[in-house]
């Protein structure tokens, strides 16, 4: 099958650093690749592919210091996808809404996943003026704030079994990874620990626009004992720095659209105390690979359990089904439904 990825220009594919729309099109894109497909994947001129790369800038834009109009480079990739639509079966887009004008015009099919937050009343009107456009959402929690879009199916991310090793012994801290901003609440996850009398490591991406919440609300939770910030850390490094952890802090105050962190986690065999907001719900099995907590009281209290959780059950619910494998099982299914092309779903 002949499959166009086109990725956001922010950041590499894979990304450097911090970036999970950016990961998840990876692992898929080269999923598809060892299956057989013919991929073209759009992105940034230093992503790295086993696919045929069409790049519009060099560089991913959020490390370029020229850059300051990321939206023109998007346009011009889309005009690219517009004029080599026909050499396609399918298109598939991650690049949020900016796809939809087109949708009607493309010589190929397409299918658009969201990554992001839909609550938006923006969002919302834009949803319901393309109603047209095939959506596809990364949990049923993503769905709630336009039910009546066009929603094709849900497809929760996957990761390759390989990258992450299962760990059967942590080291005894507990882990905050992603970013610092008032949606993740690094705040709450670091009252959390200090009350539950643990250690914890934060590594976290501070961007530009969550710089003042950092310095203003974070760091000076920083000064007291029991905390290490760590920073950014690459893909490398997530492995070992989840699997040591007894535990991962998701204490969320927004409506998650997945949590790609949570199955990061769960790969190492390594449970989760998330808040019961977004799509926590469907990816934590409530005392199985981890807790799902109201509030803070009942984060404290799931960190004092979080040894009764058996970390290789972690790793066999992250295997069953939260494998880049599954994922592109899926998605190829819905290529072939899109595109009406007879095409086989097995590895």
């Amino acid at each position: 099958m002949r499959i166009a990825v086109v990725a956001p220009l922010m950041e590499s594919v894979p990304p450097k650093l911090y970036g999970g729309t950016e990961r998840v099109a990876s692992y898929l894109t080269e999923e598809l690749v060892r299956r057989g497909h013919d991929v073209t994947l759009f992105a940034s001129g230093d992503s790295v592919t086993r696919a045929r790369l069409r790049a519009v800038v060099p560089q991913g834009l959020r490390l370029d210091p020229e850059c300051r109009d990321p939206l023109a480079y998007h346009v011009m990739m889309l005009d690219d996808v517009l004029q080599a639509a026909r050499e396609f079966d399918v298109i598939h887009f991650h690049i949020d809404y900016l796809p939809f004008p087109s949708v009607r015009k493309l010589a190929a099919p397409s299918v658009t996943t969201l990554h992001g937050r839909l609550d938006g009343a923006e969002t919302v009107r834009v949803l319901r003026r393309f109603s047209h456009v095939p959506l596809v959402s990364i949990s049923n929690a993503q769905r709630a704030p336009v039910p009546e879009a066009n929603w094709v199916r849900t497809i929760h991310h996957g990761l390759p079994a390989g990258l992450h090793a299962f760990r059967p012994k942590p080291d005894g801290y507990l882990a905050f990874l992603g970013r610092i901003t008032p949606d993740k609440r690094p705040d709450r996850a670091i009252s959390i620990a200090r009350q539950a009398g643990l250690p914890l490591r934060i590594a976290a991406k501070v961007d530009r626009v969550d710089e003042a919440y950092f310095e203003e609300r974070i760091r000076p939770l920083l000064v007291g004992p029991g905390v290490e910030f760590i920073g950014e850390i690459s893909e490398a490094e997530k492995g070992a720095f989840l699997g040591g952890a007894l535990g991962l802090l998701f204490p969320i105050d927004w409506p998650e659209p997945f949590g790609l962190v949570m199955i990061e986690a769960m790969a190492c065999g390594t449970p989760v105390v998330g808040y019961r907001c977004g799509s926590v719900p469907e990816v934590v099995i409530d005392g199985a690979t981890g807790f799902i907590v109201d509030d803070e009281p009942g984060a404290i209290a799931a960190v004092h359990r979080l040894e009764t959780i058996d970390r290789r059950r972690c790793r066999e619910c992250f295997e069953q089904h939260f494998t880049a494998e599954r994922m592109a099982d899926e998605y190829v299914s819905l290529y072939g439904r899109v595109g009406g092309v007879r095409i086989e779903t097995a590895a």
